[in-house]
């Protein structure tokens, strides 16, 4: 049985959340993170370089002192207060956590440097704490009625709820199980060759909706960097299986299993590590069970960017999934009687903020 801390550290993301807020409240951290974790990164000295404002002789690119030991930095965790730990600083980390996430590649130094045995252990009293917070329990929640859909254009492109699911079910059945044929023939048979393709684990098409706005603006992995959203009143009912934790992921890969092995074996052993068979939900048979899936913001820390076991010599990732998202399997959403709202990114600030319109 799982203890409630490893609900946080046993997910990529959760360790990284760790990280943000650990960085947020203890500058020493923030300093050792920056050092160790450029040295873990796999772009060190090429997509990632450091540099310094001082140096104590040639050569060296870490500035003055002695760098920081893996102890070192496992002591500063160990030693922050987080007795005022805020909602907004536990926003600004989940935003973090789900911008670095990466499942085409090798995880960057910061997340390398927070799986660290030492450094997972030095996290416990913190993520006690998060767990502890209102902020949690509101990650925690299923899905509620009212929701929100993003299109992300402007209000001047206005566009239609996708619908009807089960012809876009049927069409991605067809593409993924093609791609599957294809990659089988076509792609290298080293898990090591530079090759990339699909890495997502669900349908895009399909309608997706979040629970909170403007929050969800920010939270959107492998960000394009919009400017412009328009956010669309929603109101969804039916059967929605909820995902909290990776248990709940492996039971869908279990109960309705779709091989994927040769389209994802390359991206997702850059991510994790593992080399072996994948599977995803076959989410045309899912959509005989269930009208709707949530992933709450608690099972997106818990479980996205994972190798989860799911049989023997099987495992899955859950991939490309924001948090707070739900997919919607069957035509139970509808858009709701209220105003649609616009939104708008300020670039030099990074900040979404709703445009009103003069008759709203």
């Amino acid at each position: 049985m799982k203890t409630l801390p490893e609900l946080l550290l046993d997910g990529p993301r959760g360790r990284r959340l760790c990280l943000e807020l650990a960085e947020e409240l203890n500058p020493d951290v923030r300093n050792a993170v920056f050092r160790l974790g450029y040295e873990l990164d796999p772009g060190k000295g090429t997509s990632t370089v450091l540099f310094a404002l001082s140096s104590d002789g040639p050569g060296d690119s870490t500035g003055p002192g002695e760098s920081p030991s893996l102890e070192d930095l496992a002591a500063a965790l160990r030693s922050i207060d987080a007795s005022g730990l805020t909602a907004a600083q536990l926003a600004a980390a989940l935003e973090c956590s789900v911008r670095n996430a990466r499942y085409w590649q090798e995880p960057d130094g910061d997340d390398v440097l927070a799986a660290l045995p030492a450094i997972v252990e030095a996290f416990r009293p913190l993520a006690e704490r998060v767990l502890a917070t209102p902020t949690w329990r509101g990650w925690s929640q299923p899905r509620r009625p009212e929701q929100w859909a993003i299109d992300w254009r402007s209000a001047e492109d206005p566009a239609p709820l996708p619908r009807d699911p089960q012809q876009a079910l049927s069409r991605w059945a067809e593409e993924i199980r093609a791609e599957e044929a294809q990659a089988a023939r076509d792609r290298p048979e080293s898990v090591y060759a530079n090759y990339s393709g699909s890495w997502w684990s669900s349908p895009l098409r399909l309608l997706r909706t979040v629970g909170a706005i403007p929050a969800a603006l920010t939270l959107v992995e492998d960000f394009p960097g919009w400017e412009e959203a328009t956010v669309i009143p929603v109101y969804g009912t039916g059967r929605t299986f909820e995902i909290q934790t990776a248990e709940d992921w492996i039971f869908l890969c279990r109960a309705y299993p779709l091989d994927v092995t040769a389209s994802r074996r390359h991206d997702w052993f850059h991510t994790t590590g593992r080399d072996g068979s994948w599977v995803i939900p076959d989410w045309q048979r899912v959509a005989g069970e269930w009208d709707a899936v949530h992933l709450t913001i608690a099972g997106y820390l818990n479980t996205s960017g994972r190798a989860l076991k799911v049989g023997r010599g099987t495992a899955s990732v859950l991939a490309g999934w924001d948090p707070d998202s739900t997919l919607w399997l069957a035509d139970a959403a509808r858009e709701a009687d209220a105003p649609r709202q616009h939104w708008h990114r300020d670039l030099s600030e990074d900040v979404w903020s709703r445009v009103r319109r003069p008759w709203q």
